[in-house]
């Protein structure tokens, strides 16, 4: 009942707000504060989360079929999409990887 409230708040901020995301996404973000505020408890969620954690693979397979219907266009195009992944994986490890070590100094400094 919890995450069905999260959600549904979430998704009234978005369409109400008309911000540029998807009400899910904001959902995530709120249960997170949430969590890190120690406001809503992890026990709280685990019977809800359990099972969903528990078959989490089958969430991928309509994704996989469809990639697998796309077969031919990857195999003849696909190169044109190598150089993005790349780029953007990049990106999103030197992204975490600045993050954490700006963090780390500033931890660091507050121990002197």
């Amino acid at each position: 009942m919890l995450l069905w409230v999260i959600y549904s708040l979430s998704t009234l901020i978005v369409n109400y707000f008309h911000i540029p995301l998807p009400g899910s996404v904001l959902g995530m973000i709120i249960l997170f504060t949430l969590l890190c505020a120690g406001i809503i408890k992890e026990q709280w969620l685990s019977t809800a989360v359990n099972p969903l954690l528990k078959h989490l693979a089958f969430f991928f397979i309509p994704i996989a079929v469809e990639l697998m219907q796309w077969g031919d266009l990857f195999i003849n195009k696909g190169y044109l999409l190598f150089l993005p992944l790349v780029v953007s994986t990049l990106v999103a490890l030197l992204a975490t990887g600045g993050v954490v070590q700006a963090l780390s100094k500033r931890d660091q400094k507050i121990e002197e």
